[in-house]
């Protein structure tokens, strides 16, 4: 399995387990951030261990060379020597050597492609964790705005904003009362200044309903 498809299991796991605990955004998003760096910090441990392991490899394939060398040189002194015998089991020998270090270097080869891929899926891992926490920002913003608003709407929608425009409600009908209340007493006594803009009133009245009757009297004629 690569580091991606289980850490993925990891975070799925992870966010289902806050679903149902119902945690809020920025909770979720920090565990995640926290599951990728903790991957992160597993992938390099192991590559850090492949790599030892390539060095050990290398040392192998290298000590393996050196006795298939050896055992040539032993082969050929033997031969030198008349010793056919001698020859042939060092040429076997040699012969394990080679094979041994060939085994090896295959390994070797598999290793390095290991390698290869876990450094790329560093990369990638190291990528998306630098996206996941510029994205971490923003959405810890959200989170914030989005409790400030839905607090306020609370708060318009709560029973006490409701009852408090009631009573402003009452309060307004009360004044209404008291300002009825004054102009009753004003009705009925008129001063001065009212007595006379009513005599200025009716004298306007007349001088139009003059005006009127001479100007149906020139129609006639």
């Amino acid at each position: 399995m690569g580091i991606f498809s289980r850490f993925t299991d990891i975070i799925n796991s992870n966010i289902n387990n806050l679903l149902d605990k119902a945690e809020d955004p920025a909770k979720m998003v920090r565990l995640i951030i926290q599951e990728m760096e903790d991957t992160l910090v597993e992938v390099r441990s192991s590559s850090a261990k492949t790599l030892a392991d390539k060095k050990e490899l290398a040392r192998q394939v290298s000590r393996l060379e050196q006795d298939a060398e050896q055992w040539q040189a032993k082969a050929e002194l033997a031969l030198s020597k008349d010793r056919e015998d001698l020859a042939r089991a060092a040429l076997m020998e040699k012969k394990k050597s080679s094979e041994s270090a060939q085994a090896l270097v295959d390994e070797l080869a598999h290793t390095n492609e290991h390698l290869s891929k876990l450094q790329g899926e560093i990369s990638q891992l190291q990528d998306k964790l630098s996206d996941a926490k510029v994205r971490q920002k923003a959405i810890v913003i959200r989170e914030k705005s989005a409790s400030s608003r839905l607090k306020v709407k609370e708060n318009i929608h709560s029973t006490r904003v409701n009852d408090a425009l009631s009573r402003f409600d009452h309060y307004e009908r009360k004044v209404d009362d008291i300002e009825a209340e004054i102009e009753s007493y004003d009705l009925g006594s008129k001063s001065l200044a009212d007595e006379i803009a009513g005599l200025e009133s009716d004298e306007m009245v007349d001088d139009e309903l003059a005006q009127l009757k001479a100007k149906m009297k020139n129609k006639q004629k």
